[in-house]
């Protein structure tokens, strides 16, 4: 939960709660997939409780999310379809965010866009500084 508090303390309150406003709350069963791998997604995503599983296809399985993680923030910022696929390890639940929700707030409101962007900066810059120190740790090759 570390990581979504992270986020949202970049925004200000009424930005946490348009996103509680516009997103909906989803449950997930074991092995529901939310985000397929090459297929663009509509929505982002906050996990509040629960697992996900990142799978790459020939990789198999190469992450597991815990509460707090955003999903779908990468092919957000660049458009480009998912890398992985994203599916509930044993039950979960997420907030769903609708892309298209996101963006109309963002081209409607500047200062939310440079609070949300900042906010999705951030917690990718924290993702890869957790991937190098996996790898250099040699828990990952």
């Amino acid at each position: 939960m570390r990581k979504v508090l992270y986020v949202l303390g970049q925004l200000d309150d009424m930005d946490a709660e348009w996103l509680a406003g516009a997103g909906t709350r989803r449950r997930l069963r074991d092995r529901e997939v939310i985000i397929h791998q090459n297929e663009h997604s509509p929505s982002l995503y906050i996990l509040l409780t629960g697992e996900l599983a990142v799978e790459i296809s020939g990789l198999g399985r190469v992450a597991q999310l815990r509460s707090g993680e955003v999903v779908g923030e990468m092919s957000f910022v660049d458009s480009a379809p998912p890398s992985a696929t994203v599916l509930a390890s044993g039950d979960a639940m997420v907030l769903e965010l609708p892309k298209q929700d996101l963006e109309a707030k963002i081209a409607a409101d500047n200062g939310f866009g440079m609070r949300f962007f900042r906010a999705l900066a951030l917690f990718l810059a924290d993702r890869l500084r957790t991937v190098q120190q996996r790898k250099a740790s040699g828990e990952i090759a």
